[in-house]
């Protein structure tokens, strides 16, 4: 039953645009000027959603990522030269295939899906009460400036499966709103429990520096499914320990 209402949340439309008016919908990016569509690099292959894909296949693969190097070298290359900058200049000259190989890193959780991330790294044990995990480091990137958000995650369970592996969390262009309700859904196809509670609390680049350019402005969202959503003592006892 919880999988189902997990399948039904992850169906609900995001909201036409975020909190800084950008649109969540973007048009598919358009080949460079002078070269065809046949010339750009791959790109993954279409899905559902960012969390479908990231849950079923691997849209991306390291050939993937040898084939399309050079080209996105190639991009970073235009984009220094458009800013005023000569990719020629010594200080300069590898920082393209740099940039190119740090974006693919960046964005790995394109070559995994979650059964690679758990590792089977879950374990029967008589425990039916809540197991809360803090302060777990998060790294992701904004997919409105392609900079990064970072932060901390909590999630909480109640379940008889213990899993100690914290890597539930991809790297990929994403919205904190959107990775949440990818964290709870992930952990709650992957233990099915009562309940999941998700908090992310993050600091955007994106709002740090450019936009209102506030140094200590963080943003916190949550999810909650099942038991956790539905009854308010189990709800508020989430709250009340992660705030201890």
């Amino acid at each position: 039953m919880e999988k189902v209402k997990a399948r039904a949340l992850l169906e609900q439309p995001l909201r036409a645009a975020s909190y800084n008016g950008y649109a969540l919908a973007e048009k598919p990016p358009q080949a460079l000027p002078g070269r065809s569509s046949a010339d750009a690099p791959r790109c993954p292959k279409a899905a559902a959603s960012s969390f479908e894909s990231w849950r079923e296949e691997r849209t991306r693969s390291e050939e993937d990522n040898e084939m399309n190097l050079p080209g996105l070298a190639a991009a970073y290359s235009t984009i220094l030269r458009a800013l005023g900058e000569d990719p020629e200049r010594q200080g300069l000259l590898k920082t393209p295939w740099r940039a190119a190989t740090a974006m693919q890193f960046f964005t790995k959780g394109y070559q995994e899906t979650i059964t690679d991330v758990l590792n089977d790294a879950i374990f029967d044990e008589d425990h039916d009460e809540m197991v809360i995990v803090k302060d777990i480091d998060m790294f992701s990137m904004c997919e409105h400036h392609l900079v990064p958000f970072v932060g901390k995650v909590i999630f909480d369970f109640r379940s008889p499966f213990l899993s100690l592996s914290p890597a539930l969390f991809s790297f990929l262009a994403a919205v904190q709103e959107r990775l949440t309700k990818q964290i709870a859904i992930a952990i709650t196809e992957a233990l099915q429990p009562a309940g999941v509670g998700v908090v992310v609390e993050a600091t955007h680049m994106c709002m740090v520096m450019r936009g209102v350019q506030k140094m200590n402005s963080k943003t916190v969202t949550s999810t909650m499914l099942g038991v956790f959503r539905e009854d308010p003592k189990t709800r508020e006892e989430f709250l009340t320990l992660i705030r201890s």
